[in-house]
């Protein structure tokens, strides 16, 4: 199985789809900087570019991409479900 998103910082709590990922299907990321793989099944279908939670994010926790706080979780947020901006919030406004 080839990688379906990328982990670029290990703080990071979301992937990046690097192709589109289909609801129930078993997918492979790799870590860039740890140079490690995790596997996870997507609850929804996850468009490429988009990201994918690697781990249960609650109500009001920070979301995490590339090391950075990119945002906040608008309602939890289940491990292998589509992250974007239905579901969070931008710390940019």
């Amino acid at each position: 199985m080839e990688h379906k998103f990328l982990v670029h910082h290990e703080k990071d709590n979301v992937g990046v789809a690097v192709a589109d990922i289909e609801k129930g299907e078993k997918v492979k990321g790799y870590y860039l900087e740890a140079g490690k793989w995790i596997e996870l099944e997507a609850l929804d279908n996850i468009p490429l570019g988009h990201k994918i939670a690697l781990q249960d994010i609650n109500k009001g926790e920070l979301v995490v991409k590339y090391g950075e706080i990119i945002g906040e979780a608008k309602e939890n947020i289940k491990k292998g479900q589509h992250v974007h901006v239905h579901n969070i919030k931008s710390r940019r406004w």
